[in-house]
């Protein structure tokens, strides 16, 4: 069986040269043809000796998740559905916009979380994605959209904001992200590599030591009462200690502050009320706030929240100096939006929450 290059950053590709009896130069040597060019074909990859190249093309293959189909919005946003294979399908969301392309990329097929308002997780939990279907996203995005007039690669930013939780699946997002930041690969800055979770603490605390990129936490209540309903990690992780970990993090976060993610759900979490006791509960966190008006799924009881309510909870937040903006929605015409990415999961989960939330 051949070895899917794709899967390996660039420790573990020098690795692999090394037991070819190759120089583990090879390895910046092939990434740059992988990643700065998108090249698979090794035959194209002339400044490597064609020896090599024969080696290579024995027992190594470069190949993305097959796409089994393209949707485009009409605001310019793509979506990709991508083979995962065993019956499992996840999705991929280019968003461009005027200064910056955006790309959203899914870690999982399914989510075990079972947040209450998300379309991903009632589609239950099956696997972990590899570190060649995480990346191979971003490698056929690439792919796909070309470069730019400068030859730079249209997708400037990206965020691990797709189906799953990124967190739960931490090797192979790391390697994944470490790809991201490489400079013989893609090169992007830590600031522009943005991860999200719903807040597994454990997994906080490693990112912020093995790579720090941007944060961004799904927050959507005040409480733990709520946020028990909304996102039932939180009873394994309270508030407490979940703010405790971002505080740890921003040490040595490429970013100053964490983003707060916070969905605006009708007569739920979106009260004057609720807003000023968001404010006073993450007064010692350096943050900053995304409103993000809630996407309608089938089978969903929640209903997006008031434009008059979402302005008079951003006013609260604002007032009380904290940085707010509400989330433009993008791609809701094809289920691109936030929270409305389902993908094609066949669920292996029975969930209960010890289940769901004892990976870490």
């Amino acid at each position: 069986m051949q070895q899917n290059l794709l899967d390996f950053d660039a420790h573990a590709l020098a690795g692999y040269f090394t037991e070819m009896g190759e120089k583990p130069f090879r390895a910046r040597q092939l990434m740059r043809w992988i990643y700065k060019e998108g090249e698979s074909d090794f035959a194209a990859m002339t400044d490597i000796a064609a020896a090599l190249r024969g080696k290579l093309a024995q027992s190594a293959c470069i190949i993305a998740p097959e796409v089994l189909r393209e949707e485009l919005s009409d605001d310019g946003t793509r979506k990709w559905l991508l083979n995962v294979g065993t019956g499992n399908a996840v999705e991929a969301v280019y968003i461009p916009e005027e200064n910056r392309g955006t790309l959203c990329i899914s870690s999982q097929a399914g989510c075990a979380l079972d947040c209450s308002f998300c379309s991903t997780g009632k589609q239950g939990f099956n696997r972990n994605l590899s570190v060649a279907e995480i990346i191979g996203q971003l490698w056929w995005a690439n792919h796909q959209l070309g470069k730019d007039a400068d030859g730079n690669w249209k997708i400037s930013n990206v965020v691990m904001m797709g189906m799953g939780e990124p967190l739960l699946n931490f090797d192979n997002t790391v390697s994944a992200l470490r790809l991201m930041l490489d400079d013989q690969a893609y090169g992007l800055s830590r600031r522009r590599v943005t991860v999200s979770t719903s807040g597994i603490v454990p997994a906080m605390d490693r990112l912020r030591e093995e790579c720090p990129v941007a944060l961004a936490v799904s927050l959507h209540a005040p409480n733990d009462k709520l946020r028990d309903e909304l996102v039932p990690i939180n009873r394994k992780y309270p508030l407490k200690e979940l703010l405790a970990a971002c505080r740890r993090y921003l040490e040595r976060a490429p970013r100053d502050f964490i983003t707060f993610e916070y969905v605006m759900l009708e007569g739920v979490n979106d009260s004057v009320q609720q807003a000023r006791e968001l404010v006073n509960l993450v007064r010692d966190v350096p943050c900053k706030f995304n409103l993000i008006p809630f996407n309608p799924f089938p089978q969903t009881h929640y209903r997006r929240s008031r434009p008059e309510a979402i302005q008079n909870f951003r006013d609260v937040l604002m007032q009380a100096g904290i940085v707010t903006t509400t989330r433009k929605t993008r791609g809701d015409d094809i289920a691109a939006a936030c929270g409305q990415l389902a993908g094609q999961v066949r669920d292996k989960t029975r969930r209960t929450l010890n289940r769901s939330v004892g990976v870490v």
